[in-house]
């Protein structure tokens, strides 16, 4: 049970960081604009928004392929985690030091902080696997 449930989370976690990367690449001033808070944090930058989706869809394809190969999920799954968590206190960090407000916290929790929660604790909970050469 508990495998089955970190699979499908990894593979929807996944689905829609794959998603949030490809619809930033396309269309990267829509995503910007569709998206809330995001144009309270600074002017739209083409390049930058494309450059995070790049990151989103790596993570996206990581948490897919260490959702279908339990036993390299932490070959797969370390790189996002560690850019998810790093992305998440970021946000934390902008509202300890003024740049946004701390209704951020609730805004961005869905889609910034959550994932990066979900992540760690299905490598913790999946860490008994056994790794293999």
């Amino acid at each position: 049970m508990k495998e089955k449930l970190i699979t499908m989370t990894a593979l929807g976690m996944g689905v829609i960081f794959l998603a949030n990367g490809v619809f930033e690449l396309v269309a990267p001033e829509s995503w910007y604009w569709l998206i809330p808070g995001v144009p309270d944090r600074g002017p739209f930058n083409q390049h930058f928004v494309r450059d995070i989706g790049v990151i989103y869809v790596v993570c996206g394809v990581g948490c897919i392929l260490g959702g279908l190969n339990p036993t390299q999920r932490l070959a797969y799954w370390w790189a996002p985690a560690l850019w998810l968590g790093g992305h998440a206190v970021f946000h934390i960090w902008e509202v300890m030091v003024g740049i946004c407000g701390p209704g951020s916290l609730l805004e961005d929790f869905p889609l910034v902080t959550l994932p990066a929660i979900l992540l760690a604790i299905m490598l913790w909970l999946g860490r008994d696997v056994r790794q293999t050469a």
